[in-house]
């Protein structure tokens, strides 16, 4: 392909630049200049919105646990994150090194696409805006900038810049490939985002057969290592699913017999006032005692402690425990004393 029809094809392709850049500067501007998001223990730390990715990404859930168990390596990344997040925006909506800018586009649509697909109270928000900004990162990839851009403008105008042939894979204008070759890669990216864009929607959501699912509307709470040992009940809550916007708001923390009779009952004003220092997270989202009740932020998990001197006096035998939720659903555990 010539120049002008690398010119055409950029030009056709602004607006997509502009919107798509436009989202990921103005994120930059939401976190920094409009409100500050970076300040750990603050409400609306982006951190703890980076801990509500956790349960159910698929293939950085392993990168995810370790920087939100490691709150000063979480802040350094979401810092360094948002500056990325600003460059890469406001350079691809200027057209400055645009093919550059577009492969960052498209890794930062890719890390919320696997990161966050999964949310979406009402829709599926996250998901859509990680599998479009992949698209749109390819595109732009193989458009270029065209005449609107700042490669067109500038970049002539360097002289030490001029006949490096391998500048344009990181600016704009015509790519030094045949016009075959570049179909093989237009439709080869196309085909590897349509079926990533299938396997994300069936993963998160069930999107292309089955039942739809949403994982963001019910709170689901898992209990594991749930023991008792003389006269305290140990156990480990991790929320897996429900709204991010807002915790599970626990009311109840009851331990029954094998004929279901309650020999440890806890109520929501016991769950208030519960000790912060019987509650050990483990991640930068915590379990921590509320108003009325105890809360539980999506992505938290957390060893909590019960003393009572009734548990010693407990024989031998199968006990369980229920949790329940202000919504009513409870989540139960087998211990075997």
């Amino acid at each position: 392909m010539n120049e002008q029809a690398f010119s055409l094809t950029g030009i056709m392709t602004l607006a997509l630049r502009l919107v798509v850049g436009w989202t990921y500067f103005s994120a930059f501007l939401r976190r920094v200049v409009l409100e500050n998001k970076l300040i750990p223990d603050a409400p609306g730390y982006i951190g703890e919105k980076f801990n509500h990715f956790l349960p159910n990404s698929i293939g950085i859930k392993p990168i995810i646990e370790h920087l939100v168990s490691n709150p000063t390596q979480l802040w350094w990344a979401m810092v360094i994150f948002t500056l990325i997040e600003g460059i890469v925006g406001l350079f691809f909506m200027l057209g400055f090194f645009t093919r550059l800018m577009s492969i960052g586009v498209l890794m930062l649509a890719a890390g919320i696409l696997l990161g966050s697909g999964w949310l979406g109270t009402t829709c599926l928000d996250e998901w859509q805006i990680g599998i479009l900004g992949v698209a749109a990162g390819f595109t732009i990839f193989l458009a270029g900038g065209g005449t609107f851009s700042l490669d067109h403008v500038l970049l002539p105008k360097l002289s030490f810049l001029q006949n490096q042939h391998w500048l344009v894979w990181f600016t704009s204008g015509p790519l030094s490939i045949s016009m075959k070759a570049l179909n093989g890669v237009a439709v080869l990216g196309a085909v590897v985002i349509f079926v990533l864009s299938l396997y994300t929607n069936q993963a998160f959501h069930n999107g292309v057969w089955g039942p739809l699912h949403n994982k963001s509307v019910k709170p689901i709470v898992e209990i594991s290592d749930a023991k008792l040992d003389n006269n305290q009940l140990t156990f480990t809550v991790y929320r897996v699913e429900g709204a991010d916007v807002y915790g599970s708001f626990l009311i109840g923390i009851t331990l029954k017999d094998n004929n279901g009779h309650p020999v440890l009952d806890k109520q929501a004003e016991d769950l208030a006032r519960f000790p912060e220092n019987r509650i050990r997270n483990q991640y930068i989202a915590k379990v921590q005692p509320g108003k009325h009740s105890m809360v539980i932020p999506l992505g938290a998990k957390a060893e909590l402690t019960l003393d009572d001197g009734a548990l010693a006096q407990l024989p031998q035998g199968t006990y369980t425990l229920v949790l329940t939720d202000i919504t009513g659903t409870t989540w139960e555990q087998a211990i075997t004393k």
